[in-house]
């Protein structure tokens, strides 16, 4: 008789090594997973919870260029603060922005303001597809197919640095990375199973994060090391290849501050788009490499 996995690897079209790597890392996920305040653990989902898509999209817009660690209180105030879409859509800016204080790149407070916006006037619920999704403000493919994947378990290819890291390893990927992410992603869309395939998201992501780390990576303790080349190369953190960085400029430029007798500051708002978009700032010069003589 065929087994569950074989039939669903008929049905689907996967190859056996896919389900298989699949299917020990969502073992390893069930028993190893980090518990996060926006995550719906493995047993819940087994027991009929299902993921909030507005608490996974606002940890998701969060999570952009930021630690897990520096997230987790600023998610929990917002929630505190903002419950549901509805409540984000109805708050004042401003009142966002301050919330979103220390979190930096503030182009993505005011993409979650608009997202939530347009949500709210959609009557409130989150588009379930990844192209339905990126019409959204501030939502590019990553974050359109974690949103899809994780709240409402979609097949999708989720890569991030910490996925890219994995993949890499495994299969001992020589191009550098730069140049490498179509292929990776298309390494990715293969693994994805079709049977909870949020929860695999997830686990690619715990995986990079806790075993499969950039520096002295816990290969004993990795569930797919029979399967990475990197182990076999004797050398893991060789992957992902990087290219050299080339040499930043140092930029110069000078800063006026003017003060009132009172103690006011002058301060002037910079423009929308950009670096620091909208943040205000003391009044410069501009910032150039140009040396003169």
């Amino acid at each position: 008789m065929a087994s569950h996995d074989q039939t669903r690897k008929a049905a689907s079209g996967e190859s056996s090594e896919a389900v298989s790597v699949a299917s020990r890392l969502l073992d390893w996920y069930d028993a190893h997973h980090r518990d996060l305040p926006w995550r719906v653990p493995p047993k819940a989902l087994a027991g009929g919870a299902r993921p909030d898509p507005y608490r996974v999209w606002l940890s998701e817009v969060m999570l952009q260029q930021t630690t897990v660690e520096a997230v987790k209180a600023y998610f929990r105030a917002f929630l505190e603060k903002w419950p549901d879409v509805g409540a984000l859509a109805a708050a004042p800016a401003e009142d966002v922005m301050k919330a979103w204080a220390g979190l930096g790149y503030y182009s993505r407070a005011r993409n979650l303001k608009a997202c939530a916006d347009l949500v709210a006037q959609r009557g409130g619920r989150f588009p379930g597809t990844e192209a339905g999704l990126r019409e959204l403000p501030g939502i590019g493919a990553y974050t359109a197919a974690a949103i899809s994947a994780i709240a409402f378990d979609r097949p999708a290819a989720v890569v991030d640095g910490n996925v890219e890291r994995v993949v890499s390893r495994l299969n001992s990927i020589a191009t550098p990375l730069s140049e490498a992410k179509p292929e990776i992603r298309a390494l990715v869309e293969r693994m994805v199973p079709t049977r909870r395939p949020g929860d695999f998201a997830q686990a690619m992501m715990d995986l990079g994060a806790t075993i499969c780390t950039p520096r002295r990576p816990r290969c004993m303790l990795c569930p797919l090391r029979a399967d990475c080349s990197a182990i076999v190369s004797g050398d893991p953190e060789r992957f992902p290849v990087r290219l050299p960085k080339d040499d930043k400029p140092l930029r110069r430029g000078a800063a006026f501050v003017a003060q009132r007798s009172d103690g006011a500051i002058l301060l002037r708002k910079r423009p929308e788009k950009g670096l620091l978009g909208g943040m205000t700032e003391v009044p410069t010069t501009a910032w150039s490499a140009r040396v003169d003589g």
